[in-house]
């Protein structure tokens, strides 16, 4: 290990994360039914609401300010999948289960990320073993030319 490196290893415990205030809107799930609402039946969206599934009998259950899978319910009829973690105090939402795409056994989600001025600069494929991608999934990360 490099000396920087050791020095981060050293410091990681005492160390105090912060993640930019601006990062919390977009990872803001109560954003999806505002959306939705906006723009009802756009291809690009998934119904979603807050004030539980409505007529949907095949949705997520995800908490408003959950991360990398925490606290995730799946019901298609009857639930199919659940994860735990600290959250769901805050509220859930309530979005249209869609299908993952699935390769052997696992399953892939695409994550893109747009820089306005330059267009697409990157892609991570994240791959999960079941059907709810979490903190354990795989990482891929693509960057683009």
């Amino acid at each position: 290990m490099s000396e920087q490196g050791e020095k981060i290893a050293d410091g990681f415990q005492s160390t105090m994360w912060l993640e930019p205030t601006w990062k919390m809107l977009w990872s803001n799930k109560a954003l999806l039914p505002i959306l939705w609402r906006l723009f009802p039946g756009h291809p690009n969206l998934l119904e979603s609401y807050l004030d539980g599934p409505r007529a949907m009998t095949s949705y997520v259950r995800k908490p408003i300010y959950s991360r990398e899978g925490a606290n995730i319910t799946v019901i298609d009829a009857i639930p199919v999948a659940k994860t735990e973690g600290l959250y769901g105090s805050e509220g859930f939402v309530y979005q249209k289960l869609a299908s993952l795409s699935h390769f052997d056994g696992k399953h892939a989600v695409i994550g893109s990320w747009y820089i306005t001025d330059q267009g697409p600069a990157g892609v991570g494929v994240r791959e999960s073993n079941g059907l709810i991608t979490d903190n354990t999934a795989r990482f891929v990360p693509h960057f683009l030319e």
